[in-house]
């Protein structure tokens, strides 16, 4: 199994259109056939110390190996997403797994 984790920071975190925009945008990589099972949401109101909340929007994908995540890295639809929606975010972290 091969987990891919990315955390998004809108550059405009204040505007609803942006924040809209990156919401549809990151939905719509649900349709990468190559991802196993998909998870996009914001950050919890949990507040610990080893918490960090400062994110807009994360995403968690499960692929079945790392050569599916590598298809989905050049599929057509990621490639989209990253045309469409690069100009919305000013910080990417991605922390990639396997098991």
């Amino acid at each position: 199994m091969f987990v891919h984790t990315v955390f998004f920071w809108l550059k405009h975190p204040e505007n609803g259109d942006d924040h809209n925009a990156l919401r549809a945008g990151l939905e719509s990589l649900k349709a990468v056939q190559e991802i196993s099972a998909a998870y996009i949401g914001t950050p919890a109101e949990t507040r610990r110390p080893v918490i960090d909340h400062s994110y807009d929007f994360t995403l968690t994908f499960v692929f079945t190996d790392k050569a599916a995540h590598d298809a989905y890295q050049v599929h057509p639809i990621h490639e989209a997403f990253v045309a469409k929606c690069s100009h919305l975010w000013g910080r990417v972290q991605v922390y990639d797994g396997v098991s």
